[in-house]
């Protein structure tokens, strides 16, 4: 699970060495802890252990009932094996005796929720994990289990086809928060804004080199050409070419007055198996404005307003 900068204030504490008196201050303080699944028995109970003390999460505790497919059973039996946040709710004793703690994923993702709520607003950035993956964007959760939309048109400025192209499931990925329904409680968020301007993107490439791309679309026109998750430059159509391509491309012209970069293709050459990983311009704070195009440049101006989705 990730552990966001704005929750909890204090971060998450594994319990690995809990003894049952910090399970006790833990159940007293209502501390957020993170603990390992174990196994999911018949009844959809999840068992751990917490340092030698067995502890249980039963259905009902498992998963906040607002969370999207929360009365599916998956939801449940897929946190075996996986980092997953609670509280403890009560310590008792087994019939020989030994103490068992029940824990309530429910409340830790109330807790989360009602800080979340309180505390972001759009432009904050947060730490994510991405959850899963469609073709209209990726489900990242934002801390205990809290999953945030990230759609696919606020992943990149070059255009991709789906997430995947981006992403891979299981990977830890910055976002800032695009939009806030405090009344559903969806949390919306985007991608694109941290990874750079066009300035900052075209900086790292000169005329006359020959660099890698991905072919991202065909037009009648040319090929765009994928020089970085936020830049793009246009070759000439060569037959043959598909979107997904990977190409080896000489730099003709970069002209930051039109945000315009000329390119050859040379070849073609095998496609990536996995995402490059990616590369932040901007990791923690809260953004209010972001503009994309150059200075002075004779295009409309592309950018993101923050303050617009305010509440």
């Amino acid at each position: 699970m990730p552990v966001n900068r704005l929750f909890p204030p204090e971060g998450l504490r594994p319990p690995a060495a809990c003894t049952r008196t910090e399970l006790e201050e833990a159940l007293a303080a209502g501390t957020i802890l993170e603990g390992v699944v174990q196994r999911c028995d018949a009844a959809h109970t999840l068992h751990l252990s917490l340092g030698g003390i067995q502890a249980q999460i039963p259905r009902q505790e498992a998963i906040a009932p607002w969370i999207s497919g929360a009365d599916r059973d998956i939801a449940v039996i897929s946190r075996v094996g996986k980092q997953t946040c609670f509280t403890v709710k009560e310590l008792r004793s087994d019939e020989k005796g030994a103490p068992v703690a029940l824990l309530s994923r429910r409340d830790a993702q109330e807790q989360a929720m009602d800080f979340l709520l309180q505390e972001i607003r759009p432009g904050t950035v947060l730490t994510c994990r991405v959850t899963r993956l469609e073709s209209f964007g990726a489900f990242v959760d934002i801390g205990c289990g809290i999953v945030a939309m990230l759609p696919v048109e606020r992943i990149s400025v070059s255009r991709i086809a789906h997430p995947a192209q981006r992403f891979r499931e299981g990977e830890r990925i910055l976002a800032a928060v695009w939009s806030v329904d405090r009344e559903t409680r969806r949390i919306t968020m985007t991608h694109r804004e941290l990874l750079g301007t066009w300035m900052e993107n075209a900086s790292r490439f000169a005329p006359g080199e020959t660099v890698r791309g991905i072919v991202r679309s065909i037009r009648d026109y040319g090929s765009f050409i994928e020089l970085a998750p936020n830049l793009s430059g246009l070759a000439d159509t060569r037959e043959g070419l598909s979107p997904g391509d990977g190409v080896s491309v000489y730099i003709k012209s970069i002209r930051p007055d039109r945000m315009k970069i000329k390119l050859h293709i040379i070849e073609t050459l095998p496609p990536p198996q996995v995402p490059d990983p990616v590369r932040y311009q901007i990791t923690d704070g809260t953004l209010e404005q972001w503009v994309y195009s150059p200075p002075g440049c004779l295009r409309p101006p592309i950018l993101t307003d923050f303050t617009e989705a305010c509440p």
